[in-house]
């Protein structure tokens, strides 16, 4: 099993930028691939960002590629969410999201723990 706990979100004006983290523990972390999901209020969660095992591959929403950038310390078991010119519509409780295999997908059902999510908010 696998905790995952998200923090950094928090309220920033519209270009601004925000970090993501989520600290990982229990089993071990490079045995996952890790992504990055988000739910605006009312709405489906949605795929954000994905990284390997390794941290080598990685691959984005087309909504947030070119902005924001998908990273993991395995040695710290934290992946993160560089998230760079942000706009209202990234506003939205995001999650942290691990699936036992190398490489997780762009489905939610995909993957075998979530974290508890952080929530970001853009004011324009």
């Amino acid at each position: 099993q696998v905790q995952l706990v998200e923090s950094g979100g928090g309220l920033v004006q519209a270009g601004d930028s925000l970090r993501l983290s989520c600290a990982a523990s229990g089993d071990t972390f490079s045995n996952y691939g890790m992504a990055w999901f988000r739910q605006p209020i009312g709405k489906e969660r949605e795929f954000v960002a994905a990284v390997n095992w390794s941290g080598a591959g990685t691959y984005y929403a087309d909504s947030v590629k070119g902005r924001f950038t998908i990273s993991r310390d395995n040695a710290k078991n934290t992946v993160y969410l560089q998230m760079n010119n942000l706009k209202p519509a990234d506003m939205a409780v995001y999650y942290c999201a691990a699936f036992n295999g190398p490489v997780g997908g762009r489905r939610s059902n995909e993957y075998d723990y979530w974290g508890q999510g952080t929530q970001v908010t853009v004011s324009s």
